[in-house]
């Protein structure tokens, strides 16, 4: 018998190894700005935090083929909207992805989006070890004039 249980702790273990290597990520008050008709894009905002040391490296959407990771910062005493390529995610830390800052951008949109839709968007990250996990978050759409997502939403693990 002991040995049994041995063998049932080794290969539980080891079935947990692959989860304990992911970078184990919190998304909440997920959330994307309202558009006005033929307007073409739009911004997605989000609360970030991992477990691990990893980043941000990519994001999709069955809204639109187009979806871009950005960042809105100075330059030269004006504001400006530029891809990145990732967006750090020091482990434990709690990072904004804001309006006025960094951003998930919906372009090429073909339809409005409207304030109480829901817009499904996968989100790809990325550990230290280069192994990469996708969250999945269905992010209410805001009216236009939102700034920040209300306070009392629910957070959504995965």
């Amino acid at each position: 018998m002991p040995f049994i249980h041995r063998s049932l702790l080794a290969a539980a273990a080891i079935a947990a190894f692959p989860f304990a290597a992911q970078a184990q990520v919190t998304v909440k008050d997920a959330w994307v700005r309202a558009t006005v008709p033929q307007q073409q894009a739009t911004g997605a905002f989000m609360q970030i935090q991992a477990a691990r040391d990893s980043k941000l490296v990519s994001a999709s959407s069955p809204l639109t083929n187009a979806v871009e990771v950005h960042e809105m910062a100075m330059q030269d005493n004006v504001m400006r909207m530029r891809q990145v390529p990732a967006v750090e995610l020091p482990a434990g830390k709690v990072v904004n992805l804001q309006p006025g800052g960094y951003h998930v951008m919906l372009m090429n949109l073909q339809q409005q989006v409207k304030a109480g839709d829901t817009v499904p968007i996968t989100l790809v990250f990325e550990g230290k070890d280069g192994k990469r996990e996708s969250v999945e978050v269905k992010a209410p759409v805001r009216p236009l004039n939102a700034t920040a997502a209300p306070a009392a939403h629910g957070a959504h693990k995965h």
